[in-house]
């Protein structure tokens, strides 16, 4: 049963979402949907095109190469913001740690390493290729659900993971997958590494679902510290390959390279908050759809700018992902309407205790898998 204080908060946050005006919806959509999408083309453009004169004339010039650089700025910004928002809200309490560092630094290790596999799977396999196969997430998060937390899913659940693994298969299969530097054959280590980024984000996503359930964190807390560890771990994967002194040299060399990773940086954080305060407000559901639907404009923003010549039979596979998801998100969203309830003044006292939240319902209602979507990008 609900505390009081509980239930308050659910009115409140109710009465929040219901006097949002309509075109708040959109402000979110377009917030999350232009962030995420600057933040495509600018990792597709860092790790993938060339710099300098030679490079911008249509050249080989000369290609970044140190993801981890990119994955600690990220942090970096994250941790910032995050810190100065509790500091902010005068919430002094969540500066502290409120879970052992230890799980922080789990759940910081996974995604470095998820981050790290992303930014080099570019460098084998096209940007669309990539997005695609990051739809395919929804079948390691229900592999580390059920072993994690035990949980279980409904057939639609499993019917969509199917279909997205299918789609994913037939769109490797129709069409060339591989960057445009490398090699066919390296095709196969960029899908290798794309599923390293699968199993280690699925198993990031998870483990901080567990970490909310078990312990009195923040949104902003958990963002902190496991950014902090991230950072730390990048730092130190920097130090560890002894890259700091080249990446320096290619930014002496490429200072454009400083104004690209910081607007990566930001348009990162930006995309988290946007998407923190769309769950918030609106619900998981809303936040599914719109993510699905900036994964389908990405691949077409990347065939615009990149030139990436997908098949016939890779825009029907990507159609066929992007739609099952969609029809994921809509049945979802039927299967939790609710029915029509009594008036107010006939609902009992443990009627109204067992009104859930808002921050119940939005979780409740998307499909588990869709939990796993804050946190990545």
């Amino acid at each position: 049963m609900e505390t009081g204080e509980s239930k308050d908060a659910g009115k409140r946050e109710s009465g929040l979402r219901g006097s949002l005006p309509p075109g708040a919806l959109v402000g979110c959509a377009a917030a999350i949907i232009g962030s995420l999408m600057l933040y495509g083309v600018l990792q597709e453009r860092i790790m993938t095109r060339p710099y300098g004169p030679d490079g911008e004339a249509g050249g080989e010039g000369e290609r970044f190469t140190n993801s981890l650089f990119l994955v600690m700025n990220n942090r970096l910004a994250a941790a910032v913001v995050a810190a100065a928002l509790l500091l902010a809200r005068g919430d002094l309490a969540q500066l502290r740690n409120t879970a052992p560092l230890y799980k922080y630094a789990l759940v910081s290790l996974s995604n470095v390493a998820a981050t790290s596999c992303q930014y080099e799977a570019l460098k084998w396999v096209t940007f669309p290729t990539q997005t695609l196969f990051k739809c395919g997430k929804m079948v390691p998060v229900m592999l580390w659900g059920g072993i994690i937390s035990g949980k279980s899913y409904g057939v639609i659940d499993y019917a969509v993971a199917a279909t997205v693994a299918f789609g994913c298969t037939a769109f490797a299969l129709t069409g060339n997958i591989a960057a445009k530097r490398g090699a066919a054959s390296s095709s196969a280590y960029g899908i290798a590494l794309m599923a390293s980024y699968l199993g280690f984000d699925a198993f990031t996503s998870t483990f901080q679902e567990k970490l909310f359930a078990a312990y009195e964190m923040s949104i902003y807390n958990q963002m902190l510290y496991v950014n902090m560890a991230s950072a730390t771990l990048s730092c130190l994967g920097i130090l560890f390959t002894r890259s700091a002194l080249t990446t320096f040299g290619f930014i002496t060399r490429h200072p454009q390279i400083v104004v690209d990773a910081a607007i990566l940086s930001f348009s990162a954080v930006a995309g988290q908050f946007a998407i923190t305060y769309t769950i918030k407000n609106f619900g998981a559901l809303a936040y599914a759809t719109i993510m699905t639907i900036r994964q389908l404009l990405s691949v077409l923003v990347s065939n615009l700018l990149f030139q990436h010549n997908m098949t016939l039979a890779q825009w029907a596979a990507t159609i066929a992902v992007f739609g099952s998801l969609l029809f994921r998100n809509w049945y979802n969203k039927k299967a939790k309407r609710p029915s029509k309830s009594p008036p107010p003044s006939s609902l009992t006292e443990q009627q109204l205790s067992q009104q859930p939240t808002v921050a119940n319902e939005a979780q409740k209602a998307a499909s588990p898998l869709d939990k796993s979507t804050k946190g990545g990008k």
